[in-house]
């Protein structure tokens, strides 16, 4: 258990840390989140929250993305029209063959260069895949030949396993009605990704026994306890 406080925060970081895992890990706005804790006795205005998140979260990501397992050699890329404020954007997202979330990037545009800078970013984490599987957008094309070795599949049909995990995105958008700013957006689901790579992905209640599923929680809720402690340098 975090009893300890963060360095001229109010409250114990474990209440911190459990605000910040409500929100990413379900469908919840802020206010949503604050009803939670005021239900629990714990009076924090949504803003306050939302300062939170904003502080921890990249913190958060980034930790949780060091003590990941590592990624299968098959990856699947997909690009989907998000709207911000009203405004167009093309959020792409990359997952393994297993669901786990490699990276998620938000751009204006669905061009040859926007998918040389996903895949620069994805190739600066992590090693060069045997197999991407894509839909049929010619913007991979090249980028992919001359950027990785990898044998390139083109079929819309063997592409689902990154069009469910665009799924969760889908839901959040609707919880929060829309989402309000680019830099919030890329934050948000960021730390998503982090959180159902090492929460929802093993648990896989549809798969695992109820045995087999506690297992798996208590082993994510430990590793979010210790990028916890990480994250506020305890």
């Amino acid at each position: 258990m975090l009893t300890q406080k963060p360095k001229r925060y109010r409250y114990p970081a474990e209440i911190i840390s459990y605000a910040i895992w409500i929100y990413h890990r379900f469908n919840t706005s802020y206010r949503d989140v604050e009803g939670i804790l005021r239900y629990r006795g714990i009076f924090v205005s949504y803003e306050t929250v939302r300062a939170w998140s904003n502080k921890f979260g990249k913190s958060f990501a980034d930790i949780i993305k060091k003590k990941e397992s590592k990624p299968t050699d098959k990856w699947n890329l997909d690009a989907m029209i998000i709207k911000v404020n009203g405004v167009k954007f093309i959020l792409w997202r990359a997952v393994d063959s297993n669901g786990h979330e490699l990276d998620v990037f938000l751009q204006k545009r669905k061009n040859k260069k926007s998918a040389i800078h996903f895949l620069t970013r994805l190739l600066g984490s992590y090693p060069s895949p045997r197999v991407i599987v894509t839909d049929k957008l010619h913007s991979y094309t090249k980028p992919i030949k001359y950027m990785t070795k990898a044998d390139h599949r083109r079929h819309k049909g063997s592409n689902n396993r990154v069009e469910n995990a665009l799924q969760p995105t889908r839901r959040k958008e609707k919880s929060l009605i829309k989402f309000k700013s680019p830099s919030g957006l890329q934050r948000t689901l960021t730390l998503m990704g982090r959180i159902r790579n090492i929460f929802a992905v093993p648990v896989d209640r549809y798969k695992n026994s109820a045995s087999t599923q506690k297992i798996k929680f208590n082993e994510a809720m430990n590793m979010w306890q210790e990028s916890s402690k990480e994250v506020y340098c305890f």
